[in-house]
């Protein structure tokens, strides 16, 4: 690195931050430092940087043990995002995350020198349990709302939720019932929020609230009970999963969607679009996630770097979109 920066007539930090793609570097300088680097035919050596700056070039993450479309592809986001900036994973996986859980994953985690963490803690117990985190490790926790100095990137679940009722309520659709995930869910209680405060905006009351277990078959139980009403013209379901249970349900009752009822999903499975009906849902972009999350622990990093972050702090919040498909229609007159 020092014959690079002596090549191109910049100091070796320049040299890193142009190795590292920050956006500090003038293009003319960049272009300067690369010819170098072509010149010299160098190539970076990850162990050796690694140990230069006592921090090796992975990232650990830490998750829990699920088959759940969002947290398993938040989870890919990241790995995605990582690999593009330079840094492997290593991937430490709890049945639950709680306290103990959570101190023995860090403790695993510092034995590889990792050069920072990241949480995915969606449930209250998770978010509670990121307060074990020693002070100085660099971390950022996904889809959380854990407070304090750790950063947090998350979909805005609230938005997303007013999305899917506000489209329902444009079909002129009065009344929209909502099936929740589980309570010890953040993502559950934003859905919630967007959901009741979408409807008192618009001066209509909220019907009960049903809550699932994200599961097809919670969905289904759900839409059995929805079947023997007379009153339901539209339905939030919290996932995609559950939306389908509930169609089956419906469609065993003679319930045609979205004819008699329309039906809202959250997160934009791959599978939505091949239901029959396709699934009218809300996508969250976890890559997106990935990238931003990544970004921000990158800066936490290079907090105590004698030159600071180059880094722009990230937009905590990744805007979900609406997803228009053929499971909602106007209600029946």
């Amino acid at each position: 690195m020092n014959d690079v920066a002596r090549l191109a007539g910049v100091s070796h930090q320049t040299v890193s931050r142009v190795l590292n793609q920050h956006p500090s570097v003038s293009p003319a300088t960049r272009e300067r430092v690369l010819e170098a680097v072509r010149q010299l035919n160098y190539r970076p050596n990850a162990m050796a940087r690694g140990l230069a700056g006592r921090r090796s070039r992975v990232i650990g993450v830490v998750s829990f043990d699920t088959i759940l479309y969002g947290p398993a592809s938040t989870l890919l986001g990241i790995e995605r995002a990582a690999r593009a900036a330079g840094y492997g994973v290593s991937i430490v996986t709890l049945e639950q995350l709680d306290h103990s859980g959570m101190v023995n994953a860090l403790e695993a985690l510092a034995d590889q020198s990792v050069a920072g963490v990241v949480v995915i803690a969606p449930q209250t117990a998770a978010a509670a349990a990121l307060h074990s985190l020693p002070l100085g490790v660099a971390a950022v926790a996904v889809e959380s709302n854990v407070g304090g100095e750790i950063p947090a990137i998350s979909v805005d679940q609230v938005t997303g939720a007013r999305l899917a009722v506000q489209h329902l309520l444009g079909l002129g659709h009065r009344k929209v019932w909502h099936l929740s995930g589980p309570r010890d869910w953040l993502e559950t209680h934003g859905r919630i929020e967007g959901w009741r405060g979408t409807l008192e905006d618009a001066g209509l009351p909220a019907p009960p609230l049903m809550t699932g277990d994200w599961s097809a078959r919670s969905g289904y139980q759900a839409g059995l009970e929805l079947a023997r009403r007379d009153d339901v013209t539209a339905v939030f379901a919290g996932n995609d999963q559950m939306a389908l249970g509930m169609m089956r349900a419906f469609h065993e009752h003679g319930i045609r969607v979205p004819d008699d009822v329309s039906i809202v999903g959250f997160d934009d499975i791959p599978e939505a679009e091949f239901l029959s009906p396709p699934l009218t849902t809300i996508r969250q972009d976890f890559d997106e996630v990935g990238r931003r999350c990544i970004a921000a622990l990158l800066r936490a990093i290079e907090a105590d770097l004698p030159e600071g972050p180059d880094r722009p702090e990230p937009d905590p919040h990744v805007a979900p979109t609406l997803v228009l498909r053929r499971s909602t229609a106007a209600p029946k007159s």
